[in-house]
């Protein structure tokens, strides 16, 4: 018998989850500003739209919006309409901000603070998306399909894409460049690694 009983996890509500999405998409879109400011990537679909967008001069927003267009109807299927529903509208939101933000602010960082504070400021982003069922799309719903039908674990996948897209950058980029890409992925990756564990927060989306 327990001395205390812990309550049922209670959902958020519609303004919280409001909330936890619009402050989610503004720190993920103010981490990519850092990138961009100091011509580093990432990993992800967010870092294949970077790569994209440095030798062709498109806008991030637009070409990271076109490039997680396929995967809602995954995440449909796999996730259900909720989900995907809060997924579009941050990866929306986040596509927007990111080609707003430069038209008010000016980022002048040198690389080997940039990588980290991105890693930082993404890492907390995406936790606030994942605790109100959000996400940004692309691999991490591919991830999770061939987890559930195929097998494959979800990570595996998302490091495969990652170590795609650094392997392609390779070509493009400085080995430094590179280099501190690679650390800010892997402080955003920690950051999720040690915060995001379901049997320690009790709220649900």
């Amino acid at each position: 018998m327990q001395l205390l009983d812990t309550a049922p996890p209670d959902r958020h509500t519609l303004w919280e989850d409001v909330h936890g999405i619009l402050i989610g998409t503004t720190l993920v879109a103010l981490s990519i500003q850092f990138l961009r400011a100091t011509d580093l990537f990432t990993g992800q679909i967010a870092g294949l739209a970077l790569v994209l967008s440095y030798p062709t001069g498109w806008p991030f927003g637009a070409i990271f919006f076109l490039l997680n267009l396929p995967f809602y109807l995954l995440a449909v299927r796999q996730l259900g309409w909720r989900f995907t529903l809060k997924s579009f509208a941050a990866v929306l939101l986040m596509s927007a901000m990111t080609d707003l933000m430069p038209l008010v602010m000016t980022v002048t960082l040198p690389p080997w603070l940039a990588a980290p504070l991105f890693g930082v400021l993404a890492g907390l982003g995406l936790l606030s998306l994942f605790r109100h069922g959000a996400t940004l799309g692309g691999v991490g719903i591919v991830g999770l399909w061939l987890q559930d039908t195929r097998g494959i674990k979800a990570g595996h996948v998302q490091l495969g894409f990652d170590l795609c897209v650094f392997a392609g950058a390779l070509f493009l980029f400085a080995p430094a460049q590179v280099g501190w890409s690679l650390l800010g992925s892997v402080i955003l990756n920690a950051v999720i690694l040690i915060n995001h564990r379901r049997d320690r927060y009790i709220a649900r989306s």
